[in-house]
């Protein structure tokens, strides 16, 4: 196999979780060469459980990942189990990305699918839980723990924590929100406890498991609390350094990467799918994004192929047409009138000067009629009968040796 060959791609997505796989399942079903790559880190891997997505509720996340590479790999697909260190626009178009063991792949479009990642509270014995125990969404994990005690407890994101404990009392009667270091404003305290929400004040000090089936939460002020379950909202950081990289706009508002709704990015063949741009995305959600950029992938590629294919073939047509409209080499024909007007005149201006300077000494005292009347009986004869030929020799010549030279073009 010609290595360089393998290593230039239609597309390359990085990133195969939800969002990467569908558009890499798209594309190969639409003959795009594509070349997944992954390092391996998928942010639901903590979880034993995914939720909300028809046909697969209740899938063990790696579960998912593997049917979705084996769907993938069977239309054609290619993946490498790497990360990417560079991402550098070629000259002539496309993208060069080198991967960490210094290999480097082609590919003339991209779609970066790289997810984010969940940043938590130093919260002794939290990371042991998280994804078990320990949740942040409620949609996905809420209803596996309806009617049992829950505690929210107060996080990074403030405004996800508070809609964490407010969402959650619709699945038990039993929710506590820990404030954990959020001031509550009245308000905010009031409308929570009149949906049912018991607020407790105070700071996390530690959080273990109980038989591996509830939680125990100490806090700072001696008290211990027991639930079984536990959420809090995370701060979420895309995996944008690629698209940063590349010089992708960022939204203002938002912070994030601008993508247009086909997950189109400001810079030409970057488009990004997923929790990278949509850090809300469920599953599904992420899935869907990564079929609407395929297809408009493959409909960008569609257009540069067209494209190329009619400057082809426009570049071949103007070179036959060239050829069937080159002039023959056909001998020159007489000159027109015009030509002959002007080669009469360039012989005959010159011998009446001569003429007029070779008869001044003896013609001075000549009446001016008799000077132009000898010039012309002498001076015309001349010019028609020898001058004038060798001219039209001489024309006939010049006009054969161009078209000669006209037909060689």
């Amino acid at each position: 196999m010609d290595t360089n060959k393998a290593r230039k791609h239609d597309v390359i997505v990085i990133g195969s979780g939800a969002a990467g796989l569908s558009a890499a399942l798209v594309l190969a079903r639409a003959r795009v060469n594509v070349l997944v790559i992954d390092s391996g880190e998928p942010r639901n891997s903590p979880a034993a459980h995914m939720h909300g997505f028809v046909s697969r509720d209740g899938m063990p996340p790696q579960e998912f990942l593997e049917s979705g590479r084996r769907e993938v790999r069977s239309y054609g697909a290619n993946f490498e189990s790497s990360t990417v260190t560079a991402i550098d626009r070629r000259y002539e178009g496309g993208f060069d990305v080198t991967l960490a063991d210094a290999t480097v792949h082609t590919a003339r479009a991209l779609l970066i699918a790289t997810g984010l990642k969940d940043q938590l509270p130093e919260t002794p014995g939290l990371r042991p839980l998280w994804g078990s125990l320990v949740n942040h969404c409620p949609y996905c994990h809420g209803h596996e723990v309806s009617d049992q005690a829950i505690a929210v407890i107060g996080g990074l994101a403030r405004e996800m924590s508070l809609k964490q404990a407010a969402l959650l009392r619709r699945y038990s009667d039993r929710v506590d929100f820990i404030s954990n270091g959020i001031q509550l404003t009245s308000i905010e305290r009031h409308r929570l406890e009149a949906f049912g929400v018991r607020i407790i004040d105070g700071a996390v000090s530690r959080i273990s498991a109980e038989a591996e089936v509830s939680i125990q939460i100490e806090l700072t002020d001696q008290r211990t609390l027991s639930y079984d379950a536990g959420f809090i909202a995370p701060v979420t950081q895309p995996s944008d350094q690629l698209l940063r990289s590349l010089g992708c706009e960022v939204d203002s508002a938002t912070g994030l990467i601008a993508a247009d709704p086909a997950g189109q990015t400001s810079q030409p063949g970057v488009w990004a799918a997923g929790n990278v741009v949509t850090p809300s995305a469920q599953v599904i959600t992420a899935a869907g994004a990564g079929s609407v950029s395929a297809i408009a992938i493959n409909g960008w590629l569609l257009q540069k192929d067209l494209d190329v294919a009619a400057a082809k073939t426009r570049t071949n047509t103007n070179l036959r047409d060239g050829a069937r409209t080159k002039p023959k080499n056909k001998p020159a024909g007489p000159p027109s009138v015009h030509v002959r007007a002007v080669i009469t005149w360039i012989a005959i201006f010159p011998l009446v000067t001569l003429g007029f300077f070779a008869i001044a000494p003896f013609a001075a005292e000549w009446p001016p009629v008799l000077r132009a009347f000898v010039l012309s009986i002498v001076v015309v004869p001349v010019a028609v009968y020898l001058v004038v030929p060798q001219l039209m020799k001489i024309h006939k010549a010049l006009t054969s040796k161009r078209n000669q030279l006209l037909g060689k073009v």
